[in-house]
């Protein structure tokens, strides 16, 4: 169980451009972190690096339980979840096929898709093509991930941008509700989240 994130004098860069240098920052269990900056500083290669697509030029990485640390391909492949601004759903398949087809390589459960589809109000879109979906309707297809297979660690590429008021409320308490059993969230954010957040600016850390 993956109970606290540790990252230590992290310097990442994107071609030959230094994004920030010397980074620090720890998380742990009920907290959330909110990246601001503008666009090119460096949030969305900061929680693909914590996710292990990116290499860092310097500094760790480490993910605890108790403590202490754990495996980091362990710790990728089974507590966290990485949604970027695109949702990555293949156009031919239909909602219910994607979602499906997401939980079963994610190990989730079928009590939990079900709960997935509920929560989010899914239920009408499940025999449409991904591709005829709106920008705000993807993004909720995209997040029952986070419902049916429960991860401790949510990394979240501006999570609410495509939704619309009330969208934004449910998806602010459906991560509160994750913060509150004890669950961690780090979110690349134009927008403040609606609930306490720390707040790091990633923004001249160059």
């Amino acid at each position: 169980m993956l109970d606290g994130l540790r990252i230590a004098e992290l310097t990442l860069s994107r071609g030959e451009r230094v994004l920030f240098q010397r980074l620090s920052l720890e998380v742990s269990r009920g907290q959330a972190v909110s990246l601001t900056g503008g666009n090119g500083a460096g949030k969305s290669t900061l929680l693909r690096a914590i996710a292990g697509f990116v290499r860092p030029d310097g500094g760790r990485i480490d993910f605890l339980n108790k403590g202490t640390e754990v495996e980091p391909e362990d710790a990728r492949r089974s507590a966290l979840h990485l949604t970027g601004h695109l949702e990555g759903l293949k156009p031919t398949r239909t909602a219910c096929q994607e979602m499906t087809f997401q939980n079963r390589f994610l190990g989730g459960s079928e009590d939990g898709l079900a709960k997935a589809i509920d929560q989010l109000k899914l239920e009408p879109l499940l025999d449409l093509e991904t591709r005829r979906l709106s920008a705000g309707q993807k993004r909720r297809v995209a997040m029952a991930r986070l419902i049916s297979a429960p991860r401790p660690l949510w990394l979240l590429d501006e999570p609410l941008a495509p939704l619309d008021s009330v969208w934004r409320q449910s998806m602010g308490d459906l991560m509160q509700a994750h913060l509150d059993g004890g669950g961690m969230i780090i979110a690349a954010v134009h927008d403040p989240l609606p609930f306490d957040t720390v707040s790091l600016d990633l923004g001249g850390r160059a």
